[in-house]
Order: structure tokens, then C-alpha cells, then sequence
């Protein structure tokens, strides 16, 4: 079944690193009429019906010999298990298939959690265009004179430090996918990384290191984007420190003391027009000759990926829809 990580992985190694099918397919191990169908139809899933649900006799032993391999990793390098030690215990709790599947099963496993844990590491620098950092605060504010806590969602690119942040009255999902694109027509395209926490409205499963079951709609929206999405380590903020400083310098700068607005489309249209003014007058803080907004528009902005239009939370939208919603906003 061609899934949604693959169908984004294909997009972003055509459009982003500018491969050709022929690399593509060399890559990835698909065929090329996959990567056709992917890249003419513009789709960001595909849905494929099984007629006839095979049932493997490893697939109901699969939980039991994860927690076999799990414990023996855990114990000392020579006290550790054989493959065939393995494969006769899993047999002893009922299992009745062969050891070729075990071994395969184990082998996968296996290198799945050495791709973890390669992937530990987020650097702290990072080069024009190449990472953003996604994260909310809640503040307190005054809408048509009720004291109100809002959700704001806050948006750095990592290179040039250029920010945005929007309120919302709850941190759904249809609030994330408005964000990342009110965001992304602000800086006037998307980097190639995301950066996030482990928030539920991404993320609806946590494994070891890095690796993640993401919830399939966000899948899409990233797709559609063509980006790849990041998730920090449970219970540390310093992966994405930039945007945790964030939320406090906007806290301390934009909303102390409390404010008052009529509205929402108030409040945020006030919001936007702060980032623009600190960016104008705020020193990068290692490029300490250039402010923010001179970094974004000489280095960030010329290495974004393209503005691709809004994304509506199932399906990415068709081209001449896109615009009419980008031309309805900006009007």
C-alpha cells in the first residue's frame, strides 16, 4: 500500500531536492509509475481497499516477540540472546511459525531502532530555509470587554529567527492546519523541516528516539507543504528552544499589560503588524550587524519552499481554488 509517509517522501525528493524519477525510484525501492501517479496527481494519500485480509501466523505473536527483543537489548552484550534462543522461547509462549519470519521480523526491528537513534541528535544552527519550530501559549486578553484566555500559536524560522504568531479561541487541528498556512503566506513559503513537541493534534503515537505515528490529516497537511515534520524528545523544551523564548518574549512584549480588542480578526491583524515591527527593529543575535527582518529577506526568504496555497484539512485544494482563497484573504 503506498502510504502517507511515502507519497510525502516522494513530493519533497522531486519538488525539494529536485531528484529525478529515476533517482527516486532508486531510492525509495518503488516503481516508476508509482512516483508518476504521485507527482501528476498532486494527491497527498491514497486509499486502497483490501479485498482479502492475509493473516500471517507471526502477525498475532508480533507484540510478544517485541517485548523478547526489547528485554533482551536491555541486558548485559554477553548475556544477550541468540536469534535461535529467541525464536524457541517465542515458540514456548505458542508460536507455530517459522524462524526465517522471526529473524526477518527481528532484522527490521533491528534497524529501525539504529535509525532512532542516529536521528537523536537537533542541531542548534541551522541554514537558511532548512527548519522551522511550531509550538502554542495561552495568554489572557479582553474580547468585547469578557476576559478571555486565548491559544496562540507561534511560528520561528530557525535561520533568520523571523516569527509569527495568531490567536485562536482552541488549539484544534483545523487550527493548527490555519496557522501553518496564515504562516506560510506570511513568510511567503515553507522551510524543509518542522519542528514540533509531541502534541496530540500531530502526533497519536510515541516510539523510541525520534520515530512517530503521526496523525494521518497532519501527515497530509505536511505533504502538501512538502514538509518534513520533526518531533522533539518527551520533556525536552531545548530542542526547540527558539520558539519556547519565543512565547515569552511575545508574552512580555506583546501582551503585558492585558490587551483589548473588539474581535479575534482584530486582534490578530494587530498581531501581525507587531512581528513585522519587531522584526524591522530587532538585531539577529549572532548576525548583530543585520536585524531580524534584513536575515529573513537576504538569506530565510529566497531559500523557502514556494508557497503552495491553502490546505483544507483532507485534500489538498486544486490550484485555481487556492488562489481564489489566497486572493479572497488578501483582499
Amino acid at each position: 500500500m503506498l502510504i502517507v509517509e511515502t507519497v510525502a517522501r516522494i513530493r519533497r525528493e522531486f519538488f525539494v531536492k529536485g531528484k529525478s524519477i529515476k533517482e527516486i525510484v532508486r531510492d525509495l525501492g518503488v516503481s516508476r509509475n508509482t512516483v508518476r501517479k504521485v507527482l501528476r496527481s498532486g494527491a497527498t494519500a491514497f486509499s486502497y481497499e483490501r479485498t482479502v485480509q492475509p493473516l500471517p501466523k507471526l502477525g498475532p505473536w508480533a507484540s510478544e516477540l517485541e517485548g523478547l527483543l526489547e528485554a533482551n537489548e536491555r541486558k548485559a552484550r554477553r548475556e544477550r540472546l541468540t536469534m535461535i534462543r529467541i525464536f524457541e522461547e517465542l515458540q514456548g509462549l505458542g508460536y507455530r511459525g517459522g524462524y526465517d519470519a522471526v529473524r526477518r521480523y527481528a532484522a527490521g526491528w533491528h534497524r529501525a531502532r539504529s535509525v532512532a537513534t542516529a536521528a537523536a541528535y537537533v542541531p542548534l544552527s541551522f541554514d537558511p530555509g532548512e527548519a522551522y519550530q511550531f509550538d502554542w501559549s495561552h495568554e489572557v486578553v479582553i474580547i468585547a470587554g469578557v476576559t478571555t484566555t486565548v491559544k496562540v500559536a507561534h511560528m520561528r524560522l530557525c535561520h533568520s529567527r523571523m516569527f509569527y504568531v495568531r490567536a485562536y479561541p482552541r488549539e484544534s487541528q483545523e487550527m493548527v492546519f490555519d496557522a501553518h498556512d496564515r504562516a506560510f503566506a506570511f513568510f511567503g513559503g515553507a522551510c524543509q523541516r518542522g519542528i514540533y513537541d509531541n502534541m496530540k493534534t500531530a502526533v497519536d503515537a510515541i516510539f523510541i528516539g525520534r520515530e512517530r505515528q503521526y496523525n494521518r490529516r497532519f501527515q497530509q497537511m505536511c505533504a502538501h507543504y512538502l514538509v518534513d515534520p520533526v518531533a522533539c524528545t518527551p520533556a525536552s523544551g531545548w530542542e526547540k528552544g527558539q520558539v519556547e523564548n519565543q512565547v515569552g518574549v511575545v508574552r512580555e512584549r506583546f501582551f503585558t499589560p492585558r490587551l483589548r480588542f473588539k474581535s479575534y480578526e482584530e486582534m490578530n491583524a494587530w498581531l501581525e503588524d507587531r512581528c513585522l515591527a519587531y522584526a524591522r527593529r530587532a538585531a539577529h543575535p549572532e548576525l548583530k550587524a543585520q536585524t531580524i527582518q534584513e536575515v529573513f529577506e537576504q538569506a530565510d526568504r529566497p531559500a523557502l519552499i514556494a508557497y503552495r496555497g491553502p490546505f483544507d484539512g483532507f485534500h489538498a485544494l486544486p490550484a485555481s481554488v487556492s488562489k481564489t482563497l489566497v486572493a479572497r484573504r488578501s483582499g
